[in-house]
C-alpha cells in the first residue's frame, strides 16, 4: 500500500528534477528586475509542459487555503498555473476558479484587469507565481485583486529566489508559500552535475 506521504515525496523529487533539467541555467544574467544573477529560473518550460502541469496543479493545490474561492495569477507566468489548480480542485470535486490578471487593463470593452470568472466582493483568492525574486509581479497582481474588492493573504509560488520577495511580500501583510527555494535547486543541479 502506497502511502499518501511517499507518493507526495516522489511528486515533488519529479518536479524538483523537472525544473533543474528544463528550468534552472547557471551562468550569468540578468532578471526582469534588472539585476545580476549567476541563476536563471524560466519555469514555463515545465508549466507548460504536461507532466508540469499535474505535478504543479496537485502540488500548489495543497498549498491554497481552503476558504480560497479563487486562484488568480499574473499574465504570462500565472496562466498556466491557475489552470492546473483549477483543474485538480474540479477533479477532487472542490469548486476553485482560475482569474488571469493583466499586466495593463485591456485597451478596449470593459478595460477589465482580470479575466475568469469572477466570485462576489469580499471573497478570498490566493495568488499563484512562477517565480519569486522581488515580489513586484505577485504584489502587483495581489494589489489589483485588493483594489477591485477581493481578500488576498497568500501568494504560492513555485520558486523562491530568496532576493528579498518574501520580505516584500511579508512587509506588505501577506504570507508567501513556496515550493521550492533557488538553493534547493543549485544543490540538485550541482550534485547532478558532479
Amino acid at each position: 500500500m502506497n502511502s499518501p506521504f511517499k507518493s507526495r515525496q516522489t511528486s515533488r523529487e519529479k518536479l524538483l528534477t523537472l525544473l533543474v533539467s528544463k528550468a534552472y541555467r547557471y551562468g550569468n544574467f540578468t532578471l526582469s528586475s534588472g539585476r545580476k544573477s549567476n541563476h536563471y529560473v524560466n519555469c514555463k518550460p515545465v508549466s507548460l509542459s504536461g507532466d508540469g502541469l499535474v505535478l504543479l496543479g496537485g502540488m500548489i493545490l495543497e498549498k491554497v487555503e481552503p476558504e480560497s474561492y479563487a486562484v488568480a495569477g499574473m499574465t504570462l507566468g500565472g496562466d498556466p498555473l491557475v489552470s492546473a489548480v483549477a483543474m485538480a480542485a474540479a477533479q477532487l470535486g472542490r469548486s476553485l476558479d482560475a482569474l488571469i490578471v493583466r499586466k495593463e487593463p485591456k485597451g478596449y470593452g470593459t478595460a477589465a484587469w482580470m479575466e475568469g470568472p469572477l466570485p462576489k466582493k469580499g471573497s478570498l483568492i490566493t495568488v499563484l507565481e512562477d517565480v519569486v525574486t522581488t515580489g513586484g509581479s505577485s504584489l502587483k497582481a495581489a494589489n489589483q485583486l485588493i483594489d477591485a474588492g477581493y481578500k488576498v493573504e497568500t501568494i504560492i509560488t513555485i520558486v523562491d529566489r530568496q532576493e528579498g520577495g518574501e520580505m516584500a511580500i511579508k512587509q506588505a501583510g501577506l504570507n508567501l508559500k513556496s515550493l521550492f527555494l533557488l538553493d534547493e535547486i543549485s544543490k540538485k543541479f550541482n550534485a547532478l552535475k558532479s
